[in-house]
């Protein structure tokens, strides 16, 4: 499953998870600004991002560029990259 870290009131990240939503593939969402993900941000700078969303995979980043750079994937390249195979 993907993990997409994103902030409040962020349009990429809204953009990121509706076309995530829009495909059907499944995600967690971990929300930087949330006190309760404190280790999140820290994660995140300590990875050397400065903007969200950053999209995960089994602890590794999935695609570089956060939105942009998941729109340049089509759905079958999402679905290969996470070893979902078979009819959308």
């Amino acid at each position: 499953m993907l993990t997409v870290y994103s902030k409040n009131y962020c349009i990429f990240c809204d953009r990121a998870k509706s076309l995530l939503k829009s495909q059907g593939i499944q995600f967690e969402e971990i929300c930087i600004d949330d006190e309760t993900n404190s280790g999140a941000k820290q994660f995140i700078m300590e990875q050397g991002h400065r903007t969200v969303p950053q999209i995960y995979h089994n602890g590794k980043l999935f695609v570089e560029g956060g939105f942009e750079g998941l729109s340049q994937l089509s759905v079958s390249e999402i679905r290969a990259r996470l070893g979902i195979f078979g009819l959308l």
